[in-house]
């Protein structure tokens, strides 16, 4: 629990009641809520508003804001918003820039805003990054497209910013060539991992990050994940080929391990971020092709040194594991199962199948002794963290492309669906 504490500290004195960026307060997907619903249907609706457009960001929240990105379904605008915690009221909205390009698995609006309470940061597949004042005077935009070259990401760029520290992380992770047309064409682009100073959108410091796997293998639509290890804190990232550890302060690579794509194939894209717990580090392949566990603290290529374990049973494609009450509970979102697993051994402890007619897209999460999962329908499983019995199921029924993961804060429960946004509460008086 010390860790936890120092990354909290670190990431510039979250409040435990707040989910302030992709995978909340702890960079693990949990949350120390209690009070929760077990439920999320129409008598534990607190309020719910309607939303411009699509996206599959995930909403952030600080004390009674909640930030959520959007893109417009009419115009194309690429929206930054404040809601009222308390009822859903739109309390600002701002123009960043416009996003055409979309496609049946993804659009602009995936990356997820990031804000310590002082400012918010948003951030879209286009490349513009824009902050804003929590009530919303605009304060710096940029585009890392246009600055730092093309995304050749083939299903749209979607990672999320990293707020840590002093500074806000951006990852571009992607192939050797562009996506034009169909066709693979353009000059060489490196991957990198880039450093900004939050308060003047200028960048600090950017790192090329090596890798030699091929084609699309290179591309990530994860998100930079902290992790602190004797006093020392590192940015982890994940290709389809390697997971790599780099000094928070100069990006510079520390330690690096293979594993994740043994016969080298070329369409091997990760979507998932890492994950770190109690000097691990876990990460998962592409295609639900296994789940590898890695004892932090090595240097150089740690592939034959440092392998803790692998599962090739609890493994997803496209959700980032869920670290919860000192158990790791990994959803393959085609298979549509849910394990929970020992992080130190990679034992199975229990399984669930939720099923449903819908795969699943959105990430797990924890608190309140619950695990909150959704669907690409909108269909939400409340399962038992200990056991992982089915407490309740429900739908909201209000599309088919529902990919956000739900957000726990302050006492309520945030589902953001292709239409909505919902907040559920316990105390919800219907």
């Amino acid at each position: 629990m010390l860790r936890i504490a120092v990354l909290v500290v670190l990431a510039g004195g979250a409040a435990a009641g707040n989910w302030p960026q992709w995978r909340g307060p702890f960079f693990n997907g949990s949350s120390p809520e209690t009070g929760l619903p077990e439920k999320l249907g129409e008598e534990t609706l607190l309020w719910k508003t309607p939303l411009p457009g699509a996206g599959s960001s995930t909403p952030v929240v600080w004390d009674d804001r909640v930030f959520v990105s959007v893109r417009d379904a009419e115009s194309y605008k690429l929206l930054a918003m404040c809601l009222r915690l308390q009822d859903g009221k739109v309390l600002w909205r701002r123009e960043i820039g416009i996003g055409f390009n979309e496609n049946e698995r993804n659009d602009v609006s995936s990356p997820s805003p990031v804000t310590d309470g002082k400012r918010v940061y948003f951030y879209y597949g286009t490349g513009d990054l824009a902050a804003f004042s929590i009530k919303g005077q605009p304060l710096w935009s940029r585009n890392i497209q246009k600055e730092h070259g093309p995304f050749h990401i083939l299903w749209i760029y979607s990672s999320s910013p990293l707020l840590y520290d002093g500074r806000l992380y951006i990852q571009v992770l992607h192939a050797d060539y562009s996506y034009e047309g169909g066709d693979r064409r353009g000059s060489p682009a490196d991957s990198y991992l880039l450093a900004v100073d939050p308060k003047t959108g200028e960048d600090l410091w950017k790192r090329v990050r090596e890798s030699d796997a091929r084609g699309e293998s290179k591309e990530s639509y994860g998100t930079p994940i902290p992790h602190e290890l004797d006093g020392k804190v590192e940015i982890l990232l994940v290709d389809g080929d390697y997971v790599t550890g780099h000094r928070s302060t100069t990006g510079k690579e520390r330690w690096r391990c293979g594993g994740l794509n043994p016969s080298k194939r070329g369409n091997f894209r990760v979507i998932p971020s890492a994950l770190a717990y109690d000097g691990m580090v876990y990460a998962c392949g592409a295609r639900g092709s296994l789940l590898l566990a890695i004892k932090a603290g090595g240097r150089g290529d740690v592939t034959a040194s440092h392998l803790a374990w692998k599962s090739t049973k609890a493994a997803g494609d496209v959700c980032t594991p869920l670290l919860y009450r000192r158990r790791l509970y990994v959803l393959n979102d085609n298979k549509k199962k849910i394990y929970r697993l020992d992080p130190h051994t990679g034992e199975v402890q229990d399984e669930t199948t939720l099923g449903g007619s819908a795969i699943f897209r959105a990430s797990p999460t924890g608190a309140d002794g619950k695990i909150y999962c959704m669907n690409k329908r909108g269909d939400i499983w409340v399962l038992a963290a200990d056991d992982l019995r089915v407490l309740s199921q429900s739908s909201l029924g209000d599309g088919r492309n529902c990919r956000s993961t739900i957000v726990v804060a302050q006492g309520q429960v945030l589902v953001r669906t292709g239409k909505t946004l919902y907040a559920f509460s316990a105390n919800a008086k219907r």
